[in-house]
């Protein structure tokens, strides 16, 4: 039974700050956990990433104003979101991939930022 459990979604105003949780339970081996986020009316796209090797990766977009990081005893990835524009409301999915090869997704947590 595998289930990622995201948090930490809310309404800010620009230039605000949340930061989004999530839990990863009945999964092991995990290579790599990130963030991604949908856009009404838009495609998936990478938020940040973090490796098993605590390797990250940001969306251009976001470098500089987001932070994710892990707690590995917990199972948990966070994504620390500074300087909030409206640009980033959307639905953050939280991502694991297991064995290089499978895919698990989160719910699901909206973010929406006005202006």
């Amino acid at each position: 039974q595998v289930r990622l459990v995201e948090s930490g979604g809310g309404l800010v105003q620009a230039g605000g700050s949340l930061r989004l949780s999530c839990a990863a339970s009945g999964i092991n081996f995990i290579n790599a956990m990130g963030w991604y986020r949908q856009a009404p009316g838009k495609q998936r796209e990478l938020v940040a990433r973090i490796t098993s090797a605590d390797n990250t990766n940001y969306a251009d977009s976001v470098k500089g104003r987001f932070t994710i990081s892990r707690d590995n005893a917990k199972n948990t990835v966070y994504l620390q979101m500074n300087s909030l524009k409206p640009d980033d409301t959307g639905v953050y999915y939280c991502h694991v991939r297991r064995l290089a090869i499978s895919d698990y997704w989160g719910q699901g947590t909206q973010v929406t930022v006005s202006s």
